[in-house]
C-alpha cells in the first residue's frame, strides 16, 4: 500500500473560497482610493494578486516540505525576524505610515516584519517547547524563559507601535505553551503578566487610552477619536440583511478609514449584507474547526503544537478584526485574514497554511499505517 496520501482538499477549498471572495471584495472596496491615488481602479487588486501568487507558491512548497525539518531553521528564522523588527526602528530603513513605523521598503513593495514574526515565533516556541519538559520543578524555569522571549519580541512590536499584532502573538504563545503540557496553575501567572503588560502598554501610549475610552463611549467624539468606529458601524448598519449591492458602498468614498485594509469587513457588510457576512463567518469557523481537528488527530507533539498555533492565529486575528469593526472590542488595526489588502499578511498566512496542510497529511499518513 502506498504511503502517499491525498491532499486535504476540504481544508484547501475553505481557504480558497475565502481568498477568492476576498479578491472580489477588495476590487470593490479599493477601487475609489486606487483611482484617486494612482489613476487605476485595480491598482490594489493587481498587487494583491501578485502576493497571492507568491503565497500560493510558498503554500505549495511548505505543504510538501516535512514540517519536522523546520526545527533546524527555527532559531535562524526567529533571529532574522527580530533583526527585521529592530531594522524597522532604524531611521532611513523603517517606513512610517499613518503614524506607525512597521514597514521596510523593498524596492516597489513594502514588507511588514511583524507578520513574519507571528510565524517565526510560533515555529521557534514549538521547537523550544518540544525539547523541554514543562512540568515538575523545571516548569517554573521554563515559564520564566518563555515570558522573557515574549517580553523581548513584544517590546519591539510595541515600539512600532502595533498592539494588535502583540495580542495575536500572545494568543498563539499561550495556546502552544499549554498544548505542550504546561501545568494549568501557570495559566494564572501568564494572565497576570499579560494584564500587567497591557496596562503598561496603555499607560506609556496616550492614544491607546483614548482608543479604550472611545470603545466604552463611542458617542463622545464622533468626528474625532470615535470617527473610525462610527463610520464602521454606519457601513455595517447600512447593509441590512441583503446589502446595498456589490460595488455600491458609500462608505468607501473616503468616509471609512482603511476601507480596503483593516476595515474591509465593514464594506463587505455594507455591500453584501448580513446573510453573506454570516456565510463568511461560517467559512472562518469551518477553517478554525478543521485546524483544531488536524491538531487533535496529530500524534507528533511538534506537529500538534504547530497546528494549534496556526489555527489560534487565524481565530484570534479574525475575532479581533471583526470584533473591533463591530464595536465588540477596541480597534486594533489588524487585517482580516486572507481578505484585507496587504501582501505581507497574505504571503505569511498562506505559508502557514502550507505547514498546516503538511501536518494534516502526516497525521493521515500515520493513521493509515496504524490501520494496516
Amino acid at each position: 500500500m502506498s504511503d502517499r496520501q491525498p491532499a486535504d482538499y476540504a481544508f484547501q477549498t475553505l481557504i480558497a473560497l475565502i481568498i477568492v471572495f476576498g479578491l472580489f471584495m477588495l476590487t470593490s472596496a479599493s477601487s475609489v482610493v486606487a483611482y484617486d491615488r494612482f489613476g487605476d481602479s485595480y491598482w490594489f487588486v493587481k498587487r494583491q494578486l501578485f502576493s497571492f501568487i507568491v503565497g500560493a507558491g510558498l503554500l505549495l512548497v511548505f505543504s510538501r516540505y516535512d514540517y519536522r525539518k523546520l526545527k533546524h531553521l527555527a532559531f535562524l528564522a526567529l533571529l532574522v525576524s527580530v533583526g527585521l523588527l529592530i531594522a524597522v526602528l532604524v531611521p532611513g530603513i523603517g517606513v512610517s505610515l499613518l503614524g506607525a513605523k512597521r514597514w521596510i521598503s523593498l524596492g516597489p513593495v513594502l514588507f511588514q516584519p511583524s507578520e513574519l514574526v507571528k510565524l517565526s515565533m510560533l515555529i521557534y516556541l514549538a521547537t523550544w517547547l518540544d525539547r523541554r519538559r514543562l512540568g515538575g520543578v523545571e516548569g517554573g524555569m521554563h515559564l520564566r524563559t518563555f515570558l522573557i522571549l515574549l517580553a523581548v519580541t513584544g517590546g519591539l512590536i510595541l515600539l512600532q507601535p502595533d498592539l494588535g499584532t502583540l495580542l495575536v502573538i500572545l494568543a498563539i504563545a499561550v495556546a502552544v505553551y499549554f498544548t505542550s503540557g504546561a501545568p494549568s496553575r501557570q495559566l494564572v501567572t501568564i494572565f497576570a503578566v499579560g494584564i500587567l503588560a497591557m496596562v503598561l502598554a496603555i499607560v506609556v501610549a496616550p492614544y491607546r487610552f483614548q482608543r479604550l475610552t472611545t470603545f466604552f463611549n463611542p458617542d463622545v467624539d464622533p468626528q474625532g477619536e470615535s470617527y473610525h468606529i462610527t463610520q464602521s458601524l454606519i457601513a455595517i448598519g447600512s447593509g441590512g440583511v441583503t446589502g446595498v449591492g456589490l460595488g455600491h458602498s458609500r462608505q468607501k468614498f473616503n468616509y471609512l478609514p482603511e476601507a480596503s485594509g483593516d476595515s474591509i469587513f465593514a464594506v463587505i457588510a455594507e455591500e453584501m449584507g448580513l446573510i453573506v457576512v454570516a456565510g463568511l463567518i461560517a467559512l472562518y469557523v469551518a477553517v478554525i474547526i478543521r485546524g483544531y481537528r488536524i491538531a487533535q488527530r496529530t500524534v507528533d507533539p511538534f506537529g500538534k503544537t504547530l497546528a494549534v498555533g496556526i489555527t489560534t492565529w487565524i481565530a484570534a486575528q479574525t475575532f479581533l478584526n471583526v470584533g473591533a469593526l463591530s464595536g465588540i472590542v477596541p480597534l486594533t488595526g489588524l487585517p482580516l485574514p486572507f481578505i484585507s489588502y496587504g501582501g505581507s499578511s497574505l504571503i505569511v498566512l498562506m505559508s502557514a497554511i502550507g505547514i498546516l496542510l503538511n501536518v494534516s497529511r502526516s497525521a493521515r499518513l500515520a493513521y493509515g499505517r496504524d490501520q494496516r
